[in-house]
């Protein structure tokens, strides 16, 4: 099989790509760079990659239409899974456009891609935000998702929709997997994993928000790739179930599907920061502050569907998790 990554050189699309090369197939590895987070990190993700003889890596925005479609006319990739996007919750309050351009529009871009090169299965990330003002936990894909808080959220519960669009009109075969805040080795400097470790090594006070009262289902990077790799490998069919009168929104009745990738387990913030504590062997000082605007209280997934469909429930315990992040980063960065 050959490949196309997009954000191959962000947090998850790096694993990724890597798992996929150490399991014999040929991957293109496609990002722009940007600097929304550290660029020297993202070129050494690269590098870890270009040891590969089998990987390619091509800096491209999706935005770049022309070029993504030479891109692909000069490849003829079998699978694409895209995990670029302008990532963030918060920064999608300041900076709106930036999550239009990349989310919407070079998504677009892809599905267009994907239709003129006969590609035979798209699977792309949403996110665990697009369940918004939900409280029905655990959060299914079997629920409606159209109360989003953020525009981060809105981009992505767009996506699903753009992608459900092209699958009935082109019968182009499209996954969407709703990840559910994913850490780990390598993992993102604005996301909290990397922020709390960074701050408590450098004696800083941590920010802790809803005064500590978050609950999240923190979901451990191999678990993420494993889920990623198995549902890549199932390509989607329209459900015969399917019912016009009581439409599922994880299924259709052409090749389209929906999951969840998470935990399947709501911890509290502090417990969790209680684990990096732990990994540390120091103690956290910390600021209470109120929840910020588009974050909500509580994430927790449901992964029936995900278990049914391909036999996977990923199961990493936070404290495990957490001591394989801490190990990373005191030996990336010489602590």
């Amino acid at each position: 099989m050959k490949f196309l990554v997009t954000g191959a050189a962000g947090f998850i699309g790096y694993h990724l790509a890597r798992r996929l090369l150490d399991l014999g197939h040929t991957v293109v590895g496609l990002d722009n760079l940007n600097d929304y987070y550290s660029v020297a990190l993202k070129k050494d993700r690269l590098k870890m990659l270009q040891d590969y003889d089998h990987f390619t890596f091509m800096k491209l925005d999706l935005v770049d239409k022309d070029a993504l479609f030479t891109l692909f006319s000069t490849n003829h990739f079998t699978h694409v899974i895209n995990m670029a996007a302008q990532a963030g919750v918060r920064y999608s309050l300041e900076n709106p456009s930036a999550y239009i351009q990349s989310n919407i529009v070079g998504f677009a871009n892809l599905l267009e891609a994907c239709r003129h090169n006969k590609v035979q299965h798209l699977v792309y990330a949403s996110s665990s935000s697009v369940y918004g003002l939900n409280t029905d936990m655990p959060f299914s894909v079997q629920s409606n998702v159209d109360h989003p808080i953020s525009l981060y959220a809105a981009s992505k519960k767009s996506n699903e929709l753009m992608a459900h669009t092209y699958s009935y009109l082109y019968g182009l075969p499209c996954t969407g997997l709703r990840f559910f805040t994913v850490y780990g080795p390598w993992g993102r400097p604005d996301m909290a994993m990397f922020l709390f470790t960074k701050s408590i090594l450098e004696d800083q006070p941590i920010q802790v928000f809803n005064h500590g009262r978050m609950k999240r289902d923190f979901t451990f990077i191999d678990d993420i790739v494993e889920g990623v790799v198995r549902t890549t490998l199932r390509q989607p069919e329209a459900d015969p179930d399917w019912d016009g009168d009581r439409p599922s929104p994880a299924s259709s009745v052409c090749p389209y599907r929906l999951y969840n990738i998470g935990n399947n387990t709501c911890v509290e913030l502090l417990v969790y920061i209680e684990a990096i504590e732990k990994a540390l062997g120091k103690k956290a000082r910390m600021n209470f502050l109120p929840l910020q605007p588009g974050d909500v209280p509580a994430t927790y997934a449901n992964v029936d569907d995900l278990m049914r469909d391909v036999g996977f429930k990923p199961s990493t315990p936070v404290e495990k998790g957490v001591e394989a992040f801490v190990s990373w980063y005191k030996d990336y960065y010489n602590v």
